[in-house]
């Protein structure tokens, strides 16, 4: 699945082109326009899609993609890591098995979202010393 808010409603258009493009099947949950809306009401409806098990891994974005991670990451199966840059897109799926990438659409172009979003998808989780530190991550202290 994919949300976003309006500050990155054209990035998830060109997004949704792409992936279509190269065979992904896309499930868009909004927003539809460039019209102003509220950020969480689009992003919670994917997270918790992605918590409970619906879909295994989620983009999300909003104008500095921060809002759209930290409302994301308030579900306990959702690991959602913001990125600027392709390492860190695949760092975040190699060492924090993030389930969710969250994409500034102000501040990136187009082709650097799509160069993240191809490494997000296609890097997986190294495990081993990691698989601690991540498990620890949804531990409630």
């Amino acid at each position: 699945p994919i949300a976003c808010d309006h500050g990155a409603f054209e990035m998830k258009e060109y997004l949704i082109k792409e992936l279509k493009e190269h065979g992904y099947i896309i499930k868009d949950m909004g927003t539809y326009s460039t019209d102003s809306v509220d950020y969480p009401d689009f992003i919670h409806p994917l997270a918790k899609a992605v918590n409970d098990g619906e879909y295994e891994l989620g983009i999300i974005m909003c104008g500095s993609g921060n809002g759209a991670q930290i409302t994301a990451n308030k579900y306990l199966n959702v690991r959602a890591g913001l990125c600027w840059t392709v390492e860190q897109a695949q760092l975040i799926r190699m060492h924090n098995n993030a389930n969710i990438i969250s994409i500034p659409g102000r501040f990136v172009e187009l082709q650097l979202a799509w160069d993240m979003l191809q490494a997000f998808l296609n890097t997986d989780f190294e495990g081993g010393r990691h698989i601690t530190r991540v498990d620890k991550i949804s531990k409630l202290l």
